[in-house]
């Protein structure tokens, strides 16, 4: 028999993943512009809400200016 490891806590779909975050943290040319004081949170914090309109599109449309 074949053991499948579980991980300890499950995976949250609203915490991005740290590769994400850390790649994310590069700051775009814009963002250089004006500067970031915590680029790691500032990643964070852009990830976590696109996933969030990702898991509710018809909440995003109904909430978005920029969406017909």
């Amino acid at each position: 028999m074949g053991d499948v490891t579980e991980s300890a806590t499950p995976t949250d779909p609203m915490t991005p993943e740290q590769d994400a975050v850390d790649e994310r943290a590069h700051l775009l040319p814009e963002e250089l512009a004006v500067g970031s004081a915590d680029p790691q949170r500032q990643a964070e914090a852009i990830l976590q809400e696109s996933a969030e309109r990702t898991q509710d599109p018809d909440g995003t449309q109904d909430s978005s200016s920029q969406v017909p």
